[in-house]
Protein backbone atom coordinates (compact mmCIF):
# COMPACT_ATOMS: atom_id res chain seq x y z
CA UNK A 1 0.00 0.00 0.00
CA UNK A 2 2.96 2.43 -0.04
CA UNK A 3 1.99 3.58 -3.53
CA UNK A 4 -1.49 4.56 -2.36
CA UNK A 5 0.02 6.33 0.65
CA UNK A 6 2.42 8.18 -1.64
CA UNK A 7 -0.46 9.29 -3.87
CA UNK A 8 -2.45 10.49 -0.86
CA UNK A 9 0.56 12.43 0.43
CA UNK A 10 1.23 13.94 -3.00
CA UNK A 11 -2.37 15.19 -3.24
CA UNK A 12 -2.25 16.54 0.30
CA UNK A 13 1.05 18.30 -0.36
CA UNK A 14 -0.29 19.72 -3.61
CA UNK A 15 -3.33 21.07 -1.82
CA UNK A 16 -1.20 22.63 0.96
CA UNK A 17 1.01 24.28 -1.65
CA UNK A 18 -1.99 25.66 -3.53
CA UNK A 19 -3.51 26.96 -0.28
CA UNK A 20 -0.20 28.61 0.69
CA UNK A 21 0.08 30.41 -2.65
CA UNK A 22 -3.56 31.48 -2.52
CA UNK A 23 -3.15 32.87 1.01
CA UNK A 24 0.01 34.75 0.03
CA UNK A 25 -1.66 36.31 -3.03
CA UNK A 26 -4.88 37.20 -1.21
CA UNK A 27 -3.04 38.78 1.73
CA UNK A 28 -0.93 41.03 -0.49
CA UNK A 29 -3.86 41.96 -2.73
CA UNK A 30 -6.03 42.79 0.29
CA UNK A 31 -3.42 45.14 1.73
CA UNK A 32 -2.70 46.88 -1.57
CA UNK A 33 -6.35 47.28 -2.61
CA UNK A 34 -7.38 48.54 0.83
CA UNK A 35 -4.50 50.98 1.03
CA UNK A 36 -4.73 52.32 -2.50
CA UNK A 37 -8.44 52.10 -3.28
CA UNK A 38 -10.39 51.27 -0.12
CA UNK A 39 -11.54 48.00 -1.70
CA UNK A 40 -11.39 44.49 -0.31
CA UNK A 41 -10.32 41.63 -2.56
CA UNK A 42 -13.93 40.39 -2.60
CA UNK A 43 -15.25 43.83 -3.56
CA UNK A 44 -12.69 44.13 -6.35
CA UNK A 45 -13.58 40.64 -7.57
CA UNK A 46 -17.29 41.49 -7.76
CA UNK A 47 -16.59 44.64 -9.76
CA UNK A 48 -14.15 42.78 -12.01
CA UNK A 49 -16.51 39.86 -12.66
CA UNK A 50 -19.38 42.22 -13.50
CA UNK A 51 -17.15 44.35 -15.73
CA UNK A 52 -16.31 41.32 -17.83
CA UNK A 53 -19.99 40.64 -18.62
CA UNK A 54 -21.87 41.99 -21.60
CA UNK A 55 -23.84 44.92 -20.29
CA UNK A 56 -21.78 44.99 -17.08
CA UNK A 57 -24.52 43.16 -15.18
CA UNK A 58 -25.33 39.70 -13.87
CA UNK A 59 -28.01 37.91 -11.87
CA UNK A 60 -27.23 37.64 -8.18
CA UNK A 61 -27.13 33.81 -8.26
CA UNK A 62 -24.65 33.84 -11.15
CA UNK A 63 -22.55 36.45 -9.38
CA UNK A 64 -22.42 34.36 -6.19
CA UNK A 65 -21.14 31.37 -8.18
CA UNK A 66 -18.63 33.49 -10.10
CA UNK A 67 -17.07 35.01 -6.97
CA UNK A 68 -17.28 31.72 -5.02
CA UNK A 69 -19.33 33.08 -2.13
CA UNK A 70 -22.63 32.01 -0.62
CA UNK A 71 -25.68 33.85 -1.83
CA UNK A 72 -26.08 35.61 1.53
CA UNK A 73 -22.42 36.71 1.60
CA UNK A 74 -22.75 37.97 -1.97
CA UNK A 75 -25.89 39.92 -1.06
CA UNK A 76 -24.10 41.58 1.87
CA UNK A 77 -21.14 42.41 -0.35
CA UNK A 78 -23.35 43.86 -3.09
CA UNK A 79 -25.22 45.90 -0.46
CA UNK A 80 -21.92 47.43 0.71
CA UNK A 81 -20.93 48.28 -2.86
CA UNK A 82 -24.39 49.66 -3.55
CA UNK A 83 -24.15 51.96 -0.50
CA UNK A 84 -20.89 53.27 -1.95
CA UNK A 85 -22.70 53.78 -5.28
CA UNK A 86 -20.31 51.42 -7.08
CA UNK A 87 -23.12 48.99 -8.00
CA UNK A 88 -26.85 49.10 -8.42
CA UNK A 89 -29.47 46.36 -8.31
CA UNK A 90 -32.58 46.18 -10.44
CA UNK A 91 -35.33 43.73 -11.33
CA UNK A 92 -34.96 41.64 -14.46
CA UNK A 93 -37.48 42.82 -17.07
CA UNK A 94 -38.12 39.29 -18.39
CA UNK A 95 -38.47 37.64 -14.99
CA UNK A 96 -39.57 40.04 -12.25
CA UNK A 97 -38.24 37.59 -9.64
CA UNK A 98 -34.67 37.92 -10.91
CA UNK A 99 -32.39 40.65 -9.61
CA UNK A 100 -29.42 41.96 -11.54
CA UNK A 101 -26.36 43.71 -10.17
CA UNK A 102 -24.70 46.25 -12.42
CA UNK A 103 -21.52 48.33 -12.14
CA UNK A 104 -22.18 52.08 -11.98
CA UNK A 105 -19.98 54.68 -13.69
CA UNK A 106 -18.30 55.32 -10.31
CA UNK A 107 -17.66 51.58 -9.99
CA UNK A 108 -16.14 51.46 -13.47
CA UNK A 109 -13.89 54.38 -12.63
CA UNK A 110 -12.69 52.78 -9.39
CA UNK A 111 -12.13 49.47 -11.16
CA UNK A 112 -10.00 51.21 -13.80
CA UNK A 113 -7.89 52.75 -11.04
CA UNK A 114 -7.63 49.55 -8.98
CA UNK A 115 -6.98 47.20 -11.92
CA UNK A 116 -3.32 48.16 -12.39
CA UNK A 117 -2.73 47.78 -8.63
CA UNK A 118 -4.30 44.32 -8.68
CA UNK A 119 -2.25 43.25 -11.70
CA UNK A 120 1.03 44.66 -10.33
CA UNK A 121 0.63 42.91 -6.98
CA UNK A 122 -0.37 39.64 -8.63
CA UNK A 123 2.64 39.85 -10.96
CA UNK A 124 4.96 40.65 -8.04
CA UNK A 125 3.72 37.83 -5.80
CA UNK A 126 3.88 35.30 -8.63
CA UNK A 127 7.45 36.40 -9.45
CA UNK A 128 8.40 35.88 -5.80
CA UNK A 129 6.64 32.49 -5.79
CA UNK A 130 8.55 31.47 -8.92
CA UNK A 131 11.76 31.81 -6.88
CA UNK A 132 10.53 29.37 -4.21
CA UNK A 133 10.99 25.74 -5.26
CA UNK A 134 7.76 24.52 -3.65
CA UNK A 135 5.65 27.29 -5.26
CA UNK A 136 7.42 27.64 -8.62
CA UNK A 137 5.39 24.98 -10.48
CA UNK A 138 2.10 26.62 -9.50
CA UNK A 139 3.38 30.11 -10.28
CA UNK A 140 4.44 28.89 -13.73
CA UNK A 141 0.94 27.56 -14.43
CA UNK A 142 -0.67 30.89 -13.50
CA UNK A 143 1.76 33.12 -15.36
Amino acid sequence: MPLADDAVEARAQGWRTLAALHAKIEDRLEKALQKGHELSVSEYTVLDVLARQDGWHMRMQQLARAVVLSQSATTRLVTRLEKRELLRRYLCEDDRRGIYSEVTPAGRELLELAGPTHDAVLKEVLAEAAEQPELAPLAAVIT
